[in-house]
């Protein structure tokens, strides 16, 4: 239990109760895959299909869209190149932009990275300039035509509301803005860079920015979704994943010094370091009462304190939990909704409580 006791082994019908809240949000024609950790214990269970034909049935290995879940992949890439020395948290944004392509705020408190990974940089939601182009396919995909040239040409003319480190503003410009310093500051594409510093590591074989095979695909109205595409903010929302492995992903924040990280010089020590950065809370979200770790959110939850980040897109939703009191963590990547987006992530917050043995809130 949360107070350390003993639990009784996660038999298939204990899963199956659990789990059963949580497949209802799916809607008739899609999927769903949840990974679960309980201490030693491990599970993925899937529901539903990755194609409206219904012809290829979700499995552990299916990829999906993780949205703005990618965001904690961004974290743990600073907190990694803060560890190897290679940036600093204090470091101004201006050091690795390009003369010209910075935000307009007063420059006695500049934008750090810090700012960047906890909502606090005072930058809006989305970069000026995305809507023209974003709302006629806001719904399937609203980053597709902007670039990473779009977005340097963007930066001035972009307004900074308050004092940076002051206020959390959730910003997906912000923590894309991240992506794009980190590559510049280590001179990498922000993909190959998640590749060989995270992924790789941590064993994630079917992790990556591109789309790949066995996706699971989405419907609007019918209406077939395109694959999601931010080629200017891949440090926003890019990832695609499985629950595999997110369920690796979840045992390395949970157990980091039992991760089996390959012992290349400098590496296994710098990602340890990194996952146990990653989680720490920085900033209180006033009014929520939650804190903001690097990028992760953190809440207080019935005598434990849960750390989740969630995502969309048009085509998939996505969850991730976890309770490190209690060893616990959930993942649940799903299609087409029936209950929405907003349903789907309380239901997912409740399995978690439940999963820890924790009452619901």
């Amino acid at each position: 239990m949360g107070d350390g006791t003993a639990r009784p082994p996660l038999t298939e019908p204990d899963l199956d109760r659990l789990l059963r809240p949580l497949f209802a949000t799916a809607a008739p024609q899609g999927g769903l895959a949840v990974a679960v950790i309980r201490g030693g214990e491990r599970a993925v269970a899937c529901r539903g299909y990755a194609d409206r034909a219904g012809e290829r049935p979700v499995r552990a290995d299916t990829r999906f869209e993780l949205g703005s879940v990618t965001k904690t992949f961004t974290g743990l890439l600073l907190a990694d190149m803060v560890a190897r020395g290679e940036v600093r948290y204090d470091d101004p944004i201006d050091r690795y932009l390009p003369a010209g392509a910075v935000p307009g705020y007063p420059h006695e408190r500049p934008i750090t990275l810090l700012h960047l990974a906890t909502h606090t940089s005072g930058l809006p939601r989305l970069p000026v300039g995305l809507a023209p182009a974003a709302v006629p396919r806001w719904f399937t995909r609203p980053y597709a035509t902007f670039s990473a040239a779009h977005l340097l040409r963007a930066l001035p003319r972009t307004p900074v509301r308050g004092t940076p480190g002051t206020r959390v503003r959730y910003s997906s410009l912000g923590a894309g803005l991240l992506g794009l310093v980190l590559e510049r500051a280590a001179g990498q594409r922000y993909h190959e860079l998640l590749a060989g510093r995270v992924c790789e590591p941590l064993g994630l074989i079917d992790t990556s920015c591109g789309t790949g095979r066995d996706e699971a695909t989405g419907y609007r109205r019918g209406r077939w979704i395109p694959s999601f595409k931010t080629p200017a903010l891949p440090g926003a929302a890019a990832l695609r994943s499985t629950a595999d492995d997110m369920l690796r992903y979840l045992q390395a924040h949970l157990a980091v010094d039992a991760v089996p990280i390959p012992e290349r010089t400098g590496a296994a020590a710098s990602l340890r370091t990194a996952l146990r950065e990653v989680s720490l809370p920085r900033v209180a979200r006033r009014g929520f009462g939650q804190r903001i770790c690097l990028s992760w959110q953190h809440r207080p939850d019935d005598g434990g304190e849960v750390v989740f980040h969630t995502g969309a897109t048009g085509r998939c939703t996505a969850f991730v939990g976890f309770d490190r009191a209690a060893q616990t963590g959930l993942v649940a990547l799903a299609g087409p909704l029936a209950t929405g987006r907003r349903g789907f992530v309380q239901t997912a917050h409740e399995t978690l409580r439940s999963l820890a043995d924790r009452p619901a809130a």
